[in-house]
């Protein structure tokens, strides 16, 4: 029996030995101890809860749980300590009041974290953006491929990775190609030289756009006669496709054959040309050179 008080007194000195002393904070080994066991007690308690939600869920909506649930666990994480520390006897105002210079920092420090973070929760719950997506960013159009908490991945049509923060779907003007559906309209512009028969030239364009692989036959492309421009006539060609990751490609095959057939039918191209009128006050004088030139024959 007194080898068992022995035991009880070792273990309660062990528990009251102060890993932290301060003026009005203290810490013991016993709430240092309490707190790994908390966190371990969470640990477990989350995994749990985890797999019993996304055993349910859809594979999409598993997705969007996971990311959310990855930082809702830190959150879970902090409470459960501040709770120990309370419990324990540790005036948390106290230890607050001193880390609010800390805090402070931290807090301008992570804004931006926190901003993206939160963005990201709110784009992952409202889905107005996906994976699969189209967007344009910073004149980068790229197709998204990952959506994290705190940033998005896109893939550019160079096969480079843009990391876009979420905040700036949130902040910045963004252009998503594909939010409501994947086809999108497209166009090609052209000018032809003044005098070209307008009527031929618009017939020309709407065969190529209709023959056009890629190019949707519903909506019907169509020829707007844009402007009259300084050197030429302004057409436009505007079609619809379902990859407006891929138009560039589309877009090249149309104007390679737009030249062969202009070229067929004799329609020029114009490059723009200017008018030079001089103007003088008397006229020009000639150097010794030209009139020696000119009495040589030269």
């Amino acid at each position: 029996m007194e080898e068992i008080k022995n035991i009880v007194k070792s273990l309660n000195d062990f528990l009251a030995y102060k890993i932290w002393d301060g003026d009005k904070v203290v810490i013991t080994a016993g709430t240092f101890l309490t707190i790994i066991i908390s966190i371990i007690v969470v640990t477990y308690a989350l995994k749990l809860v985890h797999r019993l939600v996304t055993s349910k869920l859809p594979e999409e909506d598993k997705n969007k749980f996971i990311s959310i649930f990855g930082f809702l666990r830190y959150l879970f994480y902090i409470m459960v300590v501040l709770v120990v520390l309370h419990t324990s006897g540790v005036n948390l105002t106290v230890l607050l009041t001193a880390s609010a210079a800390l805090f402070v920092g931290l807090g301008f420090a992570l804004q931006y974290l926190f901003q993206d973070i939160i963005s990201g929760i709110l784009i992952i719950m409202d889905q107005s953006l996906r994976v699969g997506d189209i967007v344009e960013v910073n004149q980068k159009v790229g197709q998204v491929f990952e959506i994290r908490l705190r940033t998005t991945r896109a893939l550019t049509r160079d096969d480079k990775v843009i990391i876009i923060p979420n905040h700036q779907f949130l902040t910045d003007s963004i252009y998503n190609y594909t939010q409501n559906h994947k086809s999108t309209r497209e166009s090609v512009k052209i000018g032809v030289a003044y005098g070209s028969e307008v009527n031929l030239v618009t017939k020309i364009l709407e065969n190529i756009a209709g023959n056009q692989k890629g190019v949707l036959k519903n909506p019907k492309p169509f020829v707007l006669f844009e402007d009259f421009g300084d050197s030429a006539l302004l057409f436009s060609i505007n079609f619809y496709i379902n990859d407006s990751y891929g138009d560039p490609k589309i877009k090249s095959a149309m104007r390679y054959r737009i030249d062969a057939k202009f070229r067929e039918h004799e329609i020029s191209i114009p490059f723009p040309q200017r008018d030079i009128h001089l103007f003088q006050s008397r006229p020009l004088q000639t150097t010794q050179v030209e009139k020696n030139s000119a009495g040589n024959g030269n």
